[in-house]
């Protein structure tokens, strides 16, 4: 059984069709790219996935359960994360209390538990704590702890973003772009720290990116999409050649 499974899935905006009867299987530990030329429908399809938007007709689901008509926090509870094109993170809060705010997605208590600030409030704050500091060691980050999000490089902010989306716990992670506006050198990092993520959370990835270098050198899977249509899916070097996919967007 697939991790997520899209079915015919379809939005209509008025007369326009941006994604039109989207096949997709992404099953556990998948690294998958999705391409395409700008507008072929690549964020909408994000969009869909996490409930930003309401398919027209056809069916999402992930882990087994129709997830159509969810709202996007329970999606994000259910074990999707995503990342944006346009890095949003807490500008003025701090890189610690970035990832914090996320971690409380999943507390035990309710309400009365955090408003009692009784023993197990506390205990739960400081495994929040613990944890925060964790993925922030991960990835190199937690020399900034208490800096402001908005204080960190282009390249920090991106992996900032990240690490606030694994802090969702996520089984599936959706990257927007993460390469958008890095130089070489940390585009070589970003697709080192993707392979990383996958290995050691064992999670799935779905990647939207337009360097192709980057896709196809680290993604297993890639499916295309030209005008809301999926043209092609296959392995990097099936999708190269595939004369559809260098008419729409590759080139010769």
């Amino acid at each position: 059984m697939a991790l997520l499974q899209l079915d015919k899935a379809t939005i209509r905006f008025g007369g326009l069709t941006a994604v039109s009867e989207l096949d997709l299987a992404i099953g556990n530990t998948d690294l998958i790219g999705l391409i395409g030329p700008n507008g072929a429908g690549k964020t909408t399809a994000f969009n869909l996935i996490t409930g930003v938007y309401q398919p027209t007709s056809g069916q999402i689901s992930f882990n087994g359960q129709s997830i159509v008509g969810s709202k996007p926090y329970l999606i994000t509870a259910r074990g999707i994360a995503r990342t944006f094109q346009n890095i949003r993170l807490f500008a003025s809060l701090s890189v610690f209390d970035n990832v914090r705010a996320v971690f409380h997605l999943h507390l035990r208590g309710d309400v009365r538990h955090a408003l009692w600030r009784g023993r197990g409030y506390h205990e739960e704050e400081a495994s929040i704590a613990n944890r925060v500091i964790e993925l922030l060691e991960i990835f190199q980050l937690a020399k900034y702890r208490d800096e402001p999000a908005k204080s960190l490089s282009y390249g920090d902010q991106r992996r900032l973003e990240i690490v606030r989306a694994l802090a969702a716990q996520p089984k599936l992670l959706l990257l927007d772009e993460p390469a958008a506006g890095m130089n070489a050198t940390e585009k070589v990092e970003l697709t080192r720290l993707i392979r990383f993520i996958r290995d050691k959370f064992q999670i799935s990835i779905l990647l939207v990116e337009h360097d192709m270098q980057l896709v196809m050198g680290i993604c297993e899977r890639i499916a295309v999409l030209d005008y809301g249509v999926k043209i092609a899916e296959g392995t990097p070097d099936e999708v190269r050649r595939n004369p559809k996919v260098i008419a729409a967007y590759l080139g010769e």
